[in-house]
């Protein structure tokens, strides 16, 4: 019986002839091994300057700019220099140590710090100047006589003080009512275009130049007493121009901080509007307010222009701020440089004197706002 050998399907793949052969006969294919992989070290945390670094650095700058300075530059020269060459050092300093981002925020601080105090020189330089100049002349009889029949050396601001303080202190009883009562209408009860508009005088009343406030006392005091008048409270009057927005914007922004939850828990107990305005919600910011009004006294008791206008100058005691003109130290200072007569040293001396005088009578007005923020604040329990 003969076999007949099958032939593949039409189509089909032919078997190649090395299918035939035994697979075992083949060589196994290379596996690649294992590779070598070489990893760097690198560090999770970079270097950082010494503690004591940036302000040795800052010692060195300030060095830098006192030798500066001692060579014959300009002192705000020299400060600037100084600066920047205290943020350059620290910036690429900490670059080379640190990284970009750290030193980054280095430069920002050393920025900031170096604005700080190139910013701070003026007002350092002003202080040390007015207090070595005029140191000299604070002495009982500079505190206790005024400039009557005074020629040449001596005398004192004993006038120019009490009309300071009696100027000044008329001009709060005009301005703190009135700004006051101007900043609770502004938030508690003020609505639609009448609030709006008196908003809008306010903001163009807090710039206006002291000048044209002493023109418009005189102005105003010039219809009923004549041309030529001067008195104390037309002095008053130009300073409470300049007082009454700065106290209605200070009022008004302590206002708004009384939270609304005690005026809507007053409401509910039944209280009226205005008794809620007077038992909860002055006494709440009854600190603020004090600040800001102090500061106000502040800002125009250094005032020389619309008093020079208004109220003048004298030598003499004037204690009455409705006749006749009355001394202030602020124009005392300025007629006495202004006006120097022989020997002129003594002139200039009264001048720095009433300077530091009005400077110390500010600076115990701001410890003043301290003392009664700290008092009147709303005790809190802890």
């Amino acid at each position: 019986m003969s076999t007949t050998p099958t032939n593949p399907a039409p189509g089909g793949p032919a078997e190649s002839p090395a299918a035939s052969l035994d697979t075992a006969t083949l060589p196994a294919p290379e596996r690649p091994g294992p590779r070598t992989v070489t990893l760097e070290a690198v560090p999770l945390t970079r270097g950082s300057l010494p503690r004591s670094g940036p302000r040795l650095t800052l010692l060195g700058a300030v060095v830098a700019g006192a030798a500066l300075y001692a060579a014959g530059l300009g002192l705000a020269w020299a400060a600037i220099v100084a600066a920047a060459g205290y943020t350059a050092a620290v910036y690429l300093w900490s670059r080379a140590v640190e990284g970009r981002r750290r030193a980054f925020d280095r430069f920002v601080t050393a920025a900031v710090s170096s604005a700080f105090l190139v910013a701070l020189l003026p007002l350092v330089s002003v202080v040390w100047t007015v207090v070595d100049r005029g140191l000299g002349r604070f002495d009982s009889e500079f505190f206790s006589y005024s400039m009557r029949g005074v020629v040449g050396e001596g005398g004192g601001v004993h006038h120019a003080i009490f009309g300071t303080l009696i100027i000044t202190g008329l001009a709060a009883v005009i301005s703190v009512p009135v700004g006051m009562l101007t900043a609770i209408y502004l938030v508690e009860y003020g609505r639609g275009a009448l609030a709006r508009a008196i908003t809008f005088f306010v903001d163009v009343m807090t710039g206006i130049p002291s000048i044209v406030a002493g023109l418009f006392a005189y102005a105003l005091f010039e219809l009923f007493y004549g041309p030529g008048v001067r008195m104390g409270v037309m002095g008053a009057v130009a300073l409470s121009i300049l007082m009454i927005p700065i106290v209605v914007r200070s009022t008004e922004e302590m206002l708004k901080l009384v939270p609304n939850e005690l005026r809507e828990a007053s409401y509910a107990l039944a209280v009226p509007k205005w008794r809620t305005i007077t038992k909860v919600v002055l006494p709440t910011a009854v600190a603020g307010i004090a600040t800001g009004v102090t500061l106000a006294i502040a800002r125009v008791i250094g005032e020389t222009a619309p008093l020079l206008i208004t109220v003048g100058i004298t030598t003499s005691d004037n204690f009455n701020p409705f006749d006749g003109r009355m001394a202030t130290l602020s124009v005392f200072s300025y007629s006495q440089y202004a006006t120097p007569g022989i020997p002129r040293e003594a002139y200039f001396d009264r001048s720095w004197s009433a300077a530091l005088l009005l400077i110390l009578i500010v600076m115990v007005l701001n410890l003043a706002a301290r003392l009664i923020s700290r008092l009147f604040a709303p005790k809190t329990r802890g």
